[in-house]
């Protein structure tokens, strides 16, 4: 077997890893007919022990289902997720959830609203080891809590999560998932419904638990600018498929692929010269399209509708993987033409308006 093509630079087996999974959902209709919804195809994502691997990409692109399938609530249609190299599906599910665990994006969803975080925390503790006394899981739990900086832990075991800032349930979300002892955590954008002023905290929350307790962290994101907050690597998906990856500088700094350039010019930065502006963005809306659908995706490239660079070749045959360097690659049909300067040479923007006017002639 052929290791991931994304895996971090390195020797050191992944902690965690997904090898080409394809995850594909059948999907019946009202009068018996079907179709498949082809959520992930061939995705590879190494997870190394104390580094944050960030997937980015639009709501649809099949982040989640990536998440979930490395935490084994879904089951890959092909290919395979390895925990030490080693297949998991030869694993127990309690022990494989004892070692991965996934914050969802609802901290209030992911807790009983009708049970004290007490409860939620306790029965963490009693499923995954039954020698705890009542009184050390106690202790556990304010520790816990202490960890992610609740404090002073003992004043929030006995309020209700609807007691709570959703800041604060998303801490408690996260100390109930460090109660098994895990070595990887998967958040399914776990900022994403918090308050501005507290996403910070949060990411510093993350990064300080992957530098203390050497975890291995995958960081599901629509935000290019946490990700590079936050993270060591970027993996961009479009539309089931994964587009671009490498260091996040690389890959932030410098794009390989449109739709990454997309993503960093829509994302605010006062210090980046060429950030599309509210004008162009609404200007534009129609122009550049909506992601395709995945019960019937689009012939070669993914994101040739969408693409102003795309080209006939584009439009029948799926790009290969082309190293950039340095541990950076992308999935473009300009690479293998020796066109790829074309991306870094204008806005996304202006790229979309000389398509249209090109057309227009």
């Amino acid at each position: 077997m052929t290791a991931a093509p994304e895996a971090v630079a390195g020797e050191s087996t992944p902690v965690l890893s997904a090898v080409d999974v394809t995850k594909h959902f059948v999907v019946r209709g009202a009068v018996g007919d079907s179709s498949v919804v082809r959520a992930v195809e061939n995705a590879s994502v190494d997870l190394h022990e104390g580094r944050i691997v960030a997937v980015v990409g639009e709501s649809g692109s099949g982040k989640t289902t990536l998440a979930r399938m490395l935490a084994r609530f879904y089951e890959p249609t092909t290919g395979e997720i390895l925990l030490d190299g080693v297949p998991a599906t030869g694993r127990a599910t309690r022990t494989y959830h004892q070692d991965v665990q996934l914050i969802f994006q609802d901290p209030f969803g992911s807790l009983n609203p009708v049970h004290r975080v007490r409860h939620n925390l306790d029965r963490a503790l009693r499923i995954h080891d039954r020698r705890l006394s009542a009184s050390e899981r106690r202790k556990a739990a304010i520790e816990l809590l202490e960890r992610v900086s609740l404090t002073p832990g003992e004043d929030y075991l006995d309020k209700f999560p609807h007691e709570l800032s959703g800041g604060q349930r998303q801490r408690v979300v996260i100390a109930r998932a460090l109660a098994v002892g895990p070595r990887v955590l998967l958040g399914d954008e776990p900022i994403s419904m918090l308050d501005v002023s507290i996403r910070l905290e949060m990411l510093n929350l993350l990064d300080r638990l992957r530098r203390e307790d050497g975890l291995a962290l995958l960081y599901i994101t629509h935000d290019i600018a946490s990700a590079r907050y936050v993270c060591d690597d970027v993996v961009v998906m479009y539309a089931g498929e994964m587009v671009e990856g490498g260091p996040k500088e690389e890959v932030i700094a410098r794009p390989a692929h449109p739709y990454t350039k997309l993503l960093v010019e829509s994302s605010p930065d006062p210090d980046r010269v060429g950030t599309l502006s509210r004008e162009e963005l609404f200007d534009d809306a129609e122009a550049l399209g909506e992601p395709p659908s995945l019960i019937e995706p689009p012939d070669g490239c993914r994101f040739h509708p969408r693409c102003p660079f795309a080209m006939e070749r584009c439009r029948t045959q799926a790009p290969p993987r082309t190293d950039v360097g340095g541990g950076h690659w992308a999935r473009c049909w300009l690479h293998q033409e020796g066109r790829a300067e074309e991306i870094g040479a204008t806005t996304f923007a202006a790229a979309l308006a000389n398509r249209d006017k090109e057309v227009r002639s």
